[in-house]
């Protein structure tokens, strides 16, 4: 089990890397197209072949994981941000607060979040900003109802109390002692949400809704290999193994952290 988690966290890394270093070194190549080498299969010309385009494969991947990888941290951040927010001043007021914050988060957790994400999207248009959004705006619910558990939890604790007898306001015990000691467990739930966001935001370019071409990312690529599946396997199956690869390691590294917290609460 140690292995598999060393093994996850340096996939991460490696394509954490490479999100940050390859645009800058890769861009131009990732861009160029070579009309005598349309569709090339792998070679050590090409280590992952060619597009339809005459594009390199790899350099379009490389790049791509800076755009994919940047989308589901963007939007696990707003998640987080708005979770946090709703479920705190849920569980700190309590009262006809904490019922009417609920039955709103109740309320967007009965719609398909993935219809919900194609619905908006075709009304703000597709661009990398808009996905980011749209996937955070539809992804907060779960934190809210955590960071509400834990507060609920925390806000008779003696450092509550003390705190509110020095006089401290309701924003200060919030930010101060709350929310900081309310963080372990929604830390592990947005981990593991970064794997749900890189299938989202794949999904959506997949389906030509989201990160518009020529800007690459896993799911345009993905979407273009489509077309030529026949005759270019690789344009298929790289992408694929990408997307596979990352999303485990992100599962494999946030079960981890998962045991590891629930052993510290222990």
């Amino acid at each position: 089990m140690r292995r598999g988690v060393g093994l996850a966290g340096f996939w991460i890394l490696l394509v954490a890397g490479f999100s940050l270093l390859a645009p800058l070194f890769l861009r131009e190549m990732a861009q160029a197209m070579d009309f005598s080498a349309l569709l090339e299969p792998p070679s050590f010309r090409h280590l992952l072949g060619t597009d339809s385009l005459g594009r390199d494969l790899l350099s379009r991947l490389l790049c791509g994981s800076r755009v994919s990888l940047g989308v589901a941290v963007l939007s696990i951040g707003f998640a987080v941000l708005i979770g946090v927010m709703v479920g705190a001043c849920a569980g700190y007021y309590g009262g006809w607060r904490d019922k009417a914050l609920m039955a709103f988060v109740d309320v967007m957790l009965c719609f398909p979040v993935f219809f919900l994400i194609l619905s908006v999207i075709a009304v703000l248009g597709p661009n990398v900003w808009n996905v980011a959004v749209v996937i955070g705006l539809t992804n907060w619910m779960g934190t809210a109802r955590l960071i509400r558990a834990e507060i609920l939890s925390l806000k008779e604790r003696e450092f509550v109390l003390a705190s509110r007898a020095l006089g401290a306001g309701d924003f200060w015990i919030i930010g101060r002692h709350l929310v900081p000691n309310a963080m372990g467990p929604v830390i592990v739930n947005a981990v593991l949400g970064l794997a749900s966001a890189v299938l989202i935001e794949s999904s959506l370019s997949f389906l030509g809704i989201g990160v518009q071409p020529p800007t690459p990312s896993w799911g345009n690529i993905l979407m273009d290999g489509r077309a030529a599946l026949g005759a270019a396997w690789w344009l298929v199956l790289f992408p694929g193994i990408m997307i596979f690869l990352t999303v485990l390691s992100v599962n494999v590294l946030g079960e981890e952290l998962r045991r590891w917290a629930h052993g510290a609460d222990r």
